[in-house]
């Protein structure tokens, strides 16, 4: 079909019209977004009461320790324990040869027993020696004998007088002699000085041992209780005693219980006692050292293991904790928070924390009861920007069903 001129030139055009329509309405800007103050998840911090302590390392020492050593010279003929079994005091470890010891025990006994008899007999011939002389001293006086008869009486009366003296004397020496032969041969057979657990010995049957020898024999040790030596910074300390008088905390009724940590991380099941302060400080560590007592009635805890001890400082009663989450840190290091005021503007705190408990940061200075610490969106402001605050407590929808809040606080 054949259609005129003017009617081609007419449609093109309307072609032309609706394509510049349509590009315009394509290319047409949006309206601008109306924005408003970013959503923040705030908690409100409140106080609650807390136990603080604090983890010191330590080393297990045991509570007894006696080094087994012989107190006389001899040929070793029996040891009568097992090694790394539990004695008793009193029992019987290793017996000495005694047969020596024995033979001067009896000899001074013997003689001991010789002088007494010697003494018997002079004081058996005394009151004839002593009458004798006052006889003649009352014949002498009438002249019925001779004055050398009455002296030679006299003189022997003194003389059987002394002898007697001597041989009393005789008496003591002997006595001693024998009680010194007694106890060396008390110290043939070694007995154990305390109950414990003894160790390997050092000295086999047969051989020969010295008094007093510097290596012992064996080695005793009471293992339950025992003791944990632990070492506690001086200015720790004097931080301690000054939050103490200055009525941060308070001494609670536990004050001197103490938990223990083993090596592997697992905790001990039997509380300890603090049992006293030692009174000089390490200048070279500068510490102070704090003993412990524990009971250990299966035996777990072991000499020279390293141990770290949960020590009960004291209670805070209005203690202000802050989570961990809320928390960051400049580029110095030093901890820094963001908290909406009662305007709902963010603004920037500088925090002194002491300690983390848990999750949580007690903070001593920059946060107050009653702040709303900024816990999540702080991506989103600045500070000094305005915000909607939104209780950190109501946006659980958020998380993962069955997950806990991380963190949840209270004014008490």
């Amino acid at each position: 079909m054949c259609f005129p001129s003017w009617f081609k030139a007419l449609g093109l055009a309307g072609l032309l019209f609706l394509g510049g329509w349509v590009f315009t309405a394509c290319n047409k800007p949006a309206a601008p977004p109306r924005f408003g103050p970013a959503e923040v998840s705030v908690l409100t911090l409140g106080t609650e009461k807390v136990v603080l302590t604090t983890e010191l390392p330590g080393r297990i020492a045991p509570f007894l320790v006696a080094e087994i050593r012989p107190q006389v010279n001899g040929l070793l003929l029996k040891r009568l324990f097992q090694e790394g079994a539990n004695v008793k005091e009193g029992e019987l470890l290793y017996q000495i040869d005694p047969t020596p010891y024995q033979a001067a025990y009896d000899q001074a006994k013997a003689a001991l027993g010789l002088t007494e008899s010697e003494i018997a007999l002079a004081e058996a011939n005394l009151p004839a020696i002593r009458l004798r002389a006052e006889r003649l001293k009352g014949l002498a006086e009438i002249r019925a004998v001779g004055q050398q008869d009455y002296d030679d009486a006299a003189a022997a009366l003194r003389q059987a007088e002394a002898n007697i003296k001597v041989r009393k004397t005789a008496v003591d020496v002997n006595k001693a002699a024998m009680e010194t032969a007694r106890i060396q041969l008390s110290y043939t057979p070694i007995k154990a000085p305390i109950s414990g657990r003894i160790g390997k010995s050092n000295i086999t049957v047969g051989a020969l041992v010295s008094a007093y020898q510097p290596n012992p024999l064996a080695v005793i040790q009471q293992l339950d209780p025992i003791y944990v030596d632990v070492t506690q910074a001086s200015a720790d300390l004097l931080r301690l005693k000054k939050s103490l008088e200055s009525g941060k905390l308070k001494r609670s009724g536990e004050s001197h219980k103490v938990r223990l940590l083993l090596e592997d991380g697992s905790g001990y099941p039997l509380p300890g006692t603090l049992q006293f302060r030692d009174v000089t400080v390490d200048p070279t560590a500068g510490t102070v050292t704090l003993r412990l007592v524990f009971p250990n009635p299966d035996a777990v805890l072991l000499p020279g293991m390293f141990v770290r001890a949960i020590v009960e400082e004291g209670v805070s009663e209005e203690a202000l904790l802050a989570p961990q989450q809320g928390v960051t840190r400049d580029n110095k290091g030093n901890a820094i928070a963001w908290v909406v005021n009662a305007s709902d503007i963010v603004e920037q705190r500088a925090l002194v924390v002491n300690r983390a408990l848990g999750d949580k940061w007690l903070v001593e200075k920059g946060l107050a009861p009653g702040d709303r610490l900024i816990m999540e969106g702080t991506l989103k402001t600045r500070p000094g920007s305005p915000v909607k605050a939104v209780p950190f407590s109501e946006r659980a929808d958020q998380r993962p069903a069955g997950a806990e809040n991380p963190a949840s606080g209270g004014k008490k």
